[in-house]
C-alpha cells in the first residue's frame, strides 16, 4: 500500500471502521485519500469522526454496499485504489431474532462489492471478518487460519459465507483480496448493545447487569484501535490473497470481565455495581470460547496489540462516562 493511496472504507461510520478512519487521518505517514461509505444505519454515527469533517483528504457519502451502481462510479469518479470493507450486520442477537438483515448485508452486500471490484481490477479488496466464523472453542486450543468454519449463530454464517465468496472472487476472477478475522473487539463508540458498553451504562444508570448463563462464556478482547493498526499493516505488509487471524491475548470469562469492569469503575466513580449483576437465561446456540492464535501476523507483519485489558478499559469507560 502507497502513502498515498485512495481508499474507499465500507461501514467507516461504524465503531470499528470509524477507528480505522480516525487511526489513518492522524498518522502522520498516511498522505492517501479516504472516501467513508456507510448507509447510517442505527448502529453508524457521523459524530463518531466528528474533528474530521472537513479534513481535506476526507469525504463522506450515505449509500448501501448493495447499490452495486454507485459503489462503481465512487470507484471511478474517485480514483480509488483500495476497498477496506467493515461494513455488517454484527449483533447476535439480532441475527438469532431475524437472520435476514444479516443475509441481505453480509452476504449480498459483500457479493455487490466484489461485481463491482471485478470491474476494476487494479482495486485491492480487503474484507473484514470474525473469529466466530470458526466456531467454539473447549477449554484449550486457539484459531488460526487454516481452521475449519463451524458457525452457530446466523450473524457467523452470513460473515462464513461472505469470506467464502471473497475467496471465490480472488481465485475465480484473479482479484486481489487479503482477509482478517478478529476477536472481540471494544473501545469507545461500540453500541450500547454490545456487551462492554452495556454493562458500562447500565453501572452509570443503576440498572441491572445482564449476564447470559453464569457468564462462563470466554472471550479474546482486543482494544479497537490495536485492530486498527492491525488491518493497517496487513495492508501495507500484507500479502495478496492471505488471510491474517488478528488476537488480543486477553482471554477471560464474561463474569471476569464484567467483574474487573466493575472494579474499574468504583475508581472512577465509587458505587455497589456488584449488586447489579443479574444471571439471565443463556442465549441460543452461545458458543462457549473463542481464542486467536496471532502467530502469522506478529511474526510476517510484526504486529501486537499495544493496549493492555485495564488501559483499554479505563478509556472505554471514560468515554461513555464524559
Amino acid at each position: 500500500m502507497r502513502p498515498t493511496t485512495s481508499l474507499l472504507v465500507t461501514g467507516g461510520a461504524g465503531f470499528i471502521g470509524s477507528a480505522f478512519i480516525r487511526y489513518l487521518l492522524k498518522l502522520p505517514e498516511f498522505t492517501g485519500r479516504i472516501l467513508n461509505y456507510d448507509l447510517l444505519t442505527y448502529a453508524a454515527n457521523l459524530d463518531f469522526l466528528k474533528g474530521f469533517e472537513n479534513h481535506p483528504r476526507y469525504r463522506f457519502v450515505q449509500g448501501d454496499i448493495r447499490n452495486q451502481a454507485l459503489v462503481e462510479k465512487l470507484l471511478l469518479d474517485c480514483e480509488i485504489d483500495m476497498v477496506v470493507h467493515f461494513a455488517a450486520e454484527t449483533h447476535v442477537d439480532r441475527s438469532i431474532a431475524s437472520a435476514s438483515p444479516f443475509i441481505e448485508t453480509n452476504v449480498l452486500g459483500t457479493l455487490s462489492l466484489l461485481e463491482a471490484v471485478k470491474k476494476f481490477p487494479h482495486v485491492h479488496f480487503h474484507h473484514i471478518s470474525t473469529d466466530e466464523v470458526y466456531g467454539s472453542l473447549g477449554e484449550s486450543g486457539s484459531f488460526s487460519e487454516i481452521s475449519a468454519y463451524r458457525p452457530n449463530s446466523p450473524y457467523s454464517a452470513s460473515k462464513a459465507a461472505s469470506d467464502h465468496l471473497v475467496r471465490a472472487f480472488a481465485q475465480t476472477y484473479r482479484l486481489s483480496t487479503t482477509m482478517s478475522h478478529c476477536s472481540n473487539n471494544y473501545g469507545p463508540c461500540q453500541n450500547r448493545e454490545k456487551f462492554i458498553p452495556l454493562m458500562i451504562h447500565n453501572c452509570l444508570k443503576k440498572k441491572p447487569l445482564p449476564v447470559y448463563g453464569r457468564g462462563s462464556n470466554i472471550r479474546d478482547w482486543i482494544y479497537v484501535d490495536d485492530h486498527a493498526e492491525a488491518v493497517w499493516r496487513i495492508l501495507q505488509k500484507g500479502r495478496r490473497d492471505e488471510v491474517y487471524d488478528i488476537g488480543g491475548n486477553t482471554e477471560l470469562s464474561n463474569l471476569e470481565l464484567l467483574q474487573l469492569l466493575i472494579d474499574l469503575m468504583q475508581k472512577e466513580r465509587p458505587g455497589d455495581y456488584h449488586s447489579l449483576i443479574r444471571f439471565v437465561q443463556d442465549r441460543p446456540g452461545h458458543d462457549y470460547r473463542y481464542a486467536i492464535n496471532s502467530f502469522k501476523i506478529e511474526n510476517e507483519l510484526d504486529w501486537r496489540p499495544k493496549i493492555n485489558l485495564n488501559e483499554g478499559l479505563l478509556r472505554t469507560i471514560r468515554w461513555y462516562a464524559s
